[in-house]
């Protein structure tokens, strides 16, 4: 059982790319320790975004909610994804912003980052660029992105302070975030949550809301709100996560 944060990120990295190896082969999606419920995947976007999609790209969703419905990207942003995957958040932000607009999706897996690199090509998405890296050390300048999106990925972080000051780092002023993540409710303690469910099933290492908010607004964000949006386990919850860089 992983106990160290490096064993940790292992242990989520050989999922995910169990889980880009499934669908490149033609296997279940889901990697040990995943939900291929309702409350994950694919059922999580309407039927006018997955047919914009490749087959693999949806195959390949293991998130909880859909940040690109939340973020309200425009014309002409630089947006961010973090954790990726198999590309779907990525290409869907690609088309929103149009060709004067850049999507960059981040990753640490190399079968995931080349699923997603495969299903841009095949969604003929020429404004989606994949990157190699962690989420704790974001491989892009300071205030460069218009807008930070993740979907289920902050939670599966060790370091998650980090991973804010980053997010606020590549932010421009003004910049804001729209992430799906699952958050705990506030009553759960952290053994609690490690009760309910795995870290790489995306449960063990959810923060709270009041954790969250306190996280945000410690690396300098505002306009911050955590909303419930479905229950995943007991006082567990897929949720809406928004903030606005201080300008």
């Amino acid at each position: 059982m992983a106990t160290t944060a490096e064993e940790l990120r292992e242990e989520v990295r050989r999922r995910y790319a169990e889980s880009a190896r499934g669908v490149t082969e033609g296997s279940s999606c889901c990697g040990s320790g995943s939900s291929c419920s309702a409350e994950f995947g694919e059922a999580l976007y309407d039927a006018e975004q997955r047919s914009e999609l490749p087959e693999a790209a949806t195959l390949a969703s293991l998130g909880c909610g859909n940040p690109t419905a939340v973020a309200e990207l425009r014309e002409g942003e630089t947006v961010l994804d973090l954790g990726s995957g198999g590309g779907i958040d990525v290409i869907l932000s690609a088309r929103r912003v149009g060709a004067t607009g850049t999507a960059y999706g981040l990753d640490m897996t190399d079968e995931m980052l080349a699923l997603a690199q495969e299903n841009a090509r095949a969604a003929g998405v020429g404004n989606a660029h994949f990157l190699k890296g962690v989420i704790e050390q974001i491989p892009l300048p300071a205030n460069s992105v218009d807008v930070v999106i993740s979907n289920c990925v902050i939670n599966l972080s060790t370091d998650k302070p980090a991973v804010l000051t980053e997010i606020a780092r590549v932010l421009k002023p003004g910049g804001r975030i729209g992430i799906s993540d699952v958050v705990a409710e506030d009553r759960l303690s952290p053994d609690e949550r490690a009760a309910r469910g795995s870290y790489v099933g995306c449960i063990a290492g959810a923060l709270s809301r009041s954790e969250y908010e306190a996280g945000l607004e410690a690396a300098g964000f505002t306009e911050i709100g955590v909303e419930f949006t479905h229950e995943v386990a007991d006082g567990m919850h897929g949720a809406i996560v928004k903030a606005v860089k201080t300008a």
